[in-house]
């Protein structure tokens, strides 16, 4: 799960002030008026019931920088790409019901794994088993000059969503939309040195749980029970079935798993070193750089993670801005539990 905005670190349950909860309603209004306008072409999208879907097209796989990528593809060779980014612990099931949504629409949807998920393996047995922010990033980039994509609509949520917020941030000349679920996640070790106040702490217990060799060994043995768990409290009010979760489950029994989630959190908190080769990237990351390119934000409802209000980073995104909160007690795993919202919010920013 995610969240780490360097200047704006604040608990879920923050109370905004007067002008903060003025700006916010005037925000959501503009919002509902926005999303009442969708375009036709995302107007046009079918009804789904989440689960519908079951698999994808055989797995591809392809290198791409430090990796051998694992992806899912699903729509037409020469449709616009859109490159669809999951989270932790999640997978590219995800948006197993997003892709067919965006291939009827004429995209070329790619769903890659990230390192340490599913089949995608290093190249190398000597690589750093590096979960840091920028080395993700560079990951999914890497698979687009694999791919001979150069400029995609992006999307993602949780780790996906701070990966595609990098991309468009550093890269912005690659990124022809972006789909961003709890807004802007992009972070720093240095902000994530800030304590919280207790109730804010207590939402990362997972993280400070990591921290620990008892952490790392109990997330190794009991990974499948761990991540059930987190679904759970992330998304309170879906009512995922043992067959959802054990089709994204498999893909944590990556021999890099533990390795990258653990380095990843122990990152966030300065506990793990990156590589030098991201230093700089970092460097501009710990700025928290605004994002010019077209975006839509979502939240679900009933988002059980940490998260932001939209007040809160709407101002992180200079270019043509719009945010979604999606009803019906989504939580936060909003493509797999709301894919026709997600999907439509694809189409209505790459059509800005």
């Amino acid at each position: 799960m995610d969240i780490k905005l360097e200047q704006i670190n604040r608990p879920r349950r923050l109370l905004v002030g007067a002008a903060g909860a003025s700006f916010l309603a005037a925000q959501l209004a503009t919002v509902g008026a926005a999303a009442e306008q969708a375009s036709p072409k995302a107007a046009g999208i079918p009804a789904v019931t989440p689960g519908t879907n079951t698999f994808f097209a055989p797995i591809r796989q392809i290198d791409a920088g430090a990796l051998n990528v694992g992806y899912a593809e699903a729509g037409p060779a020469d449709g616009m790409p859109v490159i669809l980014v999951h989270g932790w612990p999640y997978d590219i099931y995800s948006f197993v019901d997003v892709a067919p949504l965006l291939a009827a629409a004429g995209y070329r949807v790619i769903i890659p794994w990230l390192r340490g998920y599913g089949s995608t393996r290093f190249l190398s047995a000597d690589t750093l088993r590096n979960g840091e922010q920028a080395a993700v990033a560079v990951d999914i980039v890497a698979l687009m000059d694999a791919l001979k994509i150069e400029r995609a609509t992006l999307g993602g949520f949780d780790w996906g969503a701070r990966t595609v917020n990098i991309i468009a941030a550093l890269w912005p000349q690659r990124v022809k939309a972006m789909v961003s679920v709890s807004g802007y996640l992009i972070g720093s070790q240095e902000g994530g040195k800030a304590p919280l106040p207790p109730q804010a702490e207590l939402q990362w217990w997972y993280q400070f749980y990591f921290a620990t060799e008892r952490g790392r060994a109990g997330y190794g043995k009991y990974r499948r029970e761990f991540s059930k768990l987190i679904w759970q409290l992330a998304s309170p009010k879906w009512a995922f079935d043992d067959a959802t979760f054990a089709r994204s489950a498999a893909s944590f029994d990556n021999p890099d798993h533990v390795a990258i989630v653990i380095h990843n959190y122990r990152w966030r908190l300065a506990l793990a070193d990156g590589e030098p080769k991201f230093a700089e990237l970092e460097q501009k990351l710990a700025t928290a750089p605004v994002v010019s390119v077209p975006t839509i934000t979502l939240e679900g409802d009933a988002n059980g993670a940490p998260h932001l209000e939209p007040a809160a980073y709407a101002k992180k995104f200079t270019g043509k801005y719009q945010h979604r909160t999606i009803a019906g007690g989504i939580g936060h795993n909003l493509p797999q539990e709301a894919p026709k919202a997600f999907a439509a919010a694809i189409i209505d920013a790459g059509e800005a």
